[in-house]
């Protein structure tokens, strides 16, 4: 009961949808790193000869000389060449690697640009708000990240190193072509090995995104209520919610409602309706479950009744994922609910005394999407 105050819910899809519009969106650097060498690599592969041609013929330009060319040496045209020479082949690689960086990023955080975040704030160049991020948990996170990508990169490289020490050392001999060819096929294979170490450092860093993300717009119980109360939306809106509850009722629920002695609610997105009754099953009994419309027509009836609401976000999270319809709880649920079955009844009786804290065991708490949680 006092879970309202604490940030444990799950974010909506809301929630996500406003902090993406503010620039909060899932980013990962190296997912972006990954993806340009991996691309870099593979072109290079594929269209080197056509950039080893075009430099090899940059050279023989440069290193052939003619009595008008010692006369009257300029080197401006000759870099000129050596540019317009190497150009296109340079921004058929250069253009791709920018869009794959844009795509890769844009993917992650739904496809959103925030022009805002070009805006500028002081608090980028603030040194104290440099130094809280440098020796925060961020700070910490990326010196890890850092330490990983040395560790891994490094020991990629040394062994790049062994294998290709041989063909390095051969550089010089032989003529020009050969020693380009052997130059490249060692960039290319140094740079696939970077690649798949990069590869493997995005896998364990986007998952991590992902997590500090939703960490970082968890949700309390009252912003949970405040979003609800938000959606209800125009006046039309809540009439057509109200006239699809009542549709509800009228069916099975609102026999399930007159018989349970409580209401587990969330308190916004669902409801279970219990009893417990030794005549008829061993443990408490779930008599009707919904979410959505049919959990607001369940405490809409319980109201009308007389049936009481507690509200236990996690207990009802579990019962409602772990137990169907008119069937008892699981056992690991029977001291939780023996509680909050002791209280109602102690309700009934006249008696006032506060509502029990619940306990609910880790293995069976969930979130609102349904998913274990961590």
């Amino acid at each position: 009961m006092s879970e309202s105050g604490e940030k444990t819910f799950a974010p909506t899809q809301k929630r996500k949808r406003d902090a993406a519009l503010k620039g909060d969106v899932l980013r990962s650097r190296e997912l972006a790193t990954a993806a340009a060498i991996l691309f870099a690599a593979a072109w290079l592969s594929f269209a080197g000869p056509w950039l080893l041609s075009e430099i090899g013929a940059v050279l023989r330009e440069a290193l052939v000389f003619d009595r008008a060319d010692v006369i009257e040496f300029r080197v401006g045209p000759i870099l000129l060449s050596a540019l317009l020479a190497a150009l296109p082949p340079i921004l058929t690689v250069a253009a791709p690697i920018i869009a794959l960086a844009l795509v890769t990023q844009l993917g992650l955080s739904d496809g959103r640009w925030v022009p805002e975040n070009l805006a500028f704030k002081g608090s980028r160049i603030n040194p104290l708000s440099g130094l809280k991020r440098m020796f925060g948990p961020t700070g910490w996170i990326e010196m890890g990240k850092g330490l990983l990508k040395v560790a891994l990169l490094g020991a990629i490289a040394l062994a790049w190193g062994r294998n290709w020490l041989g063909t390095i050392a051969s550089l010089g001999n032989g003529n020009l072509s050969q020693q380009l060819a052997a130059g490249w096929g060692a960039l290319t294979s140094l740079l696939f090995a970077l690649a798949a170490g990069l590869v493997i450092i995005a896998l364990i860093d986007v998952p991590i995104q992902l997590l500090r993300r939703n960490q970082r717009l968890k949700m309390s119980h009252q912003e949970m209520r405040d979003e609800h109360k938000e959606a209800e939306g125009s006046p039309e809106a809540r009439a057509h919610r109200r006239q699809r509850q009542r549709d509800i009722a009228a069916g099975s629920v609102a026999n399930a409602m007159r018989q349970a002695q409580f209401v587990l609610t969330n308190p916004t997105h669902f409801a279970v309706a219990m009893t417990y009754d030794p005549d008829k099953a061993a443990a408490p009994l779930v008599l009707a479950k919904g979410r959505g419309d049919k959990a607001q027509a369940m405490k809409e009836l319980a109201r009308e009744y007389g049936v009481p609401l507690l509200e236990y976000p996690q207990l009802a999270r579990s019962v409602y994922y772990t137990t169907r319809e008119n069937q008892t709880i699981r056992e690991e649920l029977y001291a939780a609910i023996a509680a909050v079955l002791a209280f109602v009844l102690s309700l009934k009786r006249g008696e006032a005394r506060p509502a029990p804290a619940i306990e609910v065991p880790v293995e069976l708490r969930f979130d609102a999407d349904g998913r274990l949680a961590a």
